[in-house]
């Protein structure tokens, strides 16, 4: 668009304009030190009828005319055109989807796999890309939702490896999770089932405003004491839920998990003595429902409250397990691990024993997860930490055996 400076005008009486004098030989008349302006006449060319109108060329002897200018939109009217937002201009800070050609494969793959469950779906930013999930922020008509897909769907491949295929189980177990929740709503808040597709690995949820309860699995800064009491509420109501029988399996066996953790070598002999003393007790102890879980990257800390998601763990475990795993990953908060422990013995000395039992097997689970060779210094910092509270959780276990 041009600017006024160079618009057709008629000069006001009483000034003359600068005359015009031709370039001399060999000389583009572009180049004019004194711009378009001198060459511009106060006559512009008749628009010529059923033709478009094309843009001027500035060519030599050729009158400028004046473009229209772009029209603003109002408030309340759509943009004439859509804004392509850069690479890290998203929400929370994702890349956002421009074009095929910035899509990898995989992320093409799952897109039309969203799109065959969802016709309705357009991708807005991608949020998470690894070898195990490909997760997508999008809308389905006016409503925000999030589509999480496998990036290697065991089913599909020829010769899926055993990760796959663990993998895609673990995915269909959520997407039962979400259909159960449909008919048996849980006391916690979970975003809302949209759409799913189990032989393809899809899965199209509602979108929950908010931000995670923490970045990391073992994160540094924990959320404030506010934040943290929220999380154990909710946490708290969903295992005091029963849903239907059947509707839900048992994931861990807690005697199969001594036996190997004492077949590894991370339990001694003192340990697994101890661990089966306290399980034989607590034989008749009903199970608890759990998210199996917990952790503060799987809670959403939204404006109504937190919002768990990850359901693929969901099931029947021994009473404790989602304060056990929280307890685990509070390791920089005394004084939430402090209210966990307040709540897990108030029940009196089964569920105490119960979680007892779930809190050092949760932490063999991760001192074997993290502890291996090449591991950095904040890596084995994490492992220190892990077999501190590993042997404060044998001297807890064996004071409860000694008080039985």
């Amino acid at each position: 668009m041009y600017s006024p400076s160079i618009s057709p005008v008629t000069a006001p009486a009483g000034r003359t304009g600068t005359p015009y004098r031709r370039p001399a030989p060999g000389t583009e008349p572009r180049s004019d030190p004194r711009g378009a302006a001198a060459h511009a006449t106060p006559h512009a060319t008749p628009r010529t009828e059923g033709r478009p109108e094309a843009r001027p060329r500035e060519s030599y002897g050729q009158p400028l005319r004046q473009l229209p200018a772009r029209p603003v939109a109002q408030p309340g009217q759509p943009a004439a055109r859509r804004m392509v937002l850069p690479q890290g201009a998203g929400v929370h800070g994702g890349p956002v989807i421009d074009g095929p050609a910035e899509r990898s494969p995989a992320l093409r793959a799952a897109l039309a796999n969203i799109t065959r469950i969802c016709p309705a779906f357009t991708p807005r930013q991608l949020i998470q890309e690894d070898e195990r999930h490909i997760l997508v922020a999008g809308t389905a008509g006016r409503t925000p939702v999030v589509a999480k897909c496998l990036a290697q769907p065991g089913g599909q491949a020829r010769q899926a490896t055993r990760t796959a295929l663990q993998n895609a189980d673990l995915f269909r177990r959520e997407v039962a999770a979400y259909r159960a929740f449909v008919r048996t709503r849980p006391p916690a808040r979970l975003p809302k089932l949209v759409a799913a597709d189990t032989e393809r690995c899809v899965l199209l949820m509602e979108r929950v405003p908010g931000r995670p309860a923490a970045r990391e699995r073992h994160p540094v800064n924990t959320p404030a004491p506010g934040e943290v009491r929220a999380i154990l509420g909710a946490v708290r109501s969903l295992n005091l839920w029963r849903p239907p029988v059947g509707t839900f399996d048992a994931p861990v066996n807690s005697v199969r998990e001594v036996a190997r953790y004492h077949a590894l070598g991370l339990l001694t002999d003192r340990d697994a003595s101890d661990l089966q003393q306290l399980l034989h007790g607590l034989a008749t102890t009903p199970l608890q429902f759990c998210h199996g879980d917990a952790l503060l990257t799987n809670v959403m800390l939204a404006p109504s409250g937190p919002v768990l998601v990850d359901w693929e763990h969901a099931g029947w475990y021994l009473p404790g397990y989602d304060l056990a795993l929280l307890w685990t990953v509070l390791s920089g908060d005394t004084a939430a691990r402090r209210q966990i422990s307040q709540v897990a013995q108030a029940s009196g000395t089964l569920p105490r024993d119960a979680f007892l039992v779930n809190l050092l097997l949760v932490l063999m689970r991760e001192i074997r997860t993290h502890d291996h060779p090449g591991a950095g210094e904040e890596q084995r910092i994490l492992v220190r930490r892990l077999h501190e509270d590993a042997a404060m959780a044998r001297r807890a276990v064996r004071a409860a055996v000694g008080t039985r």
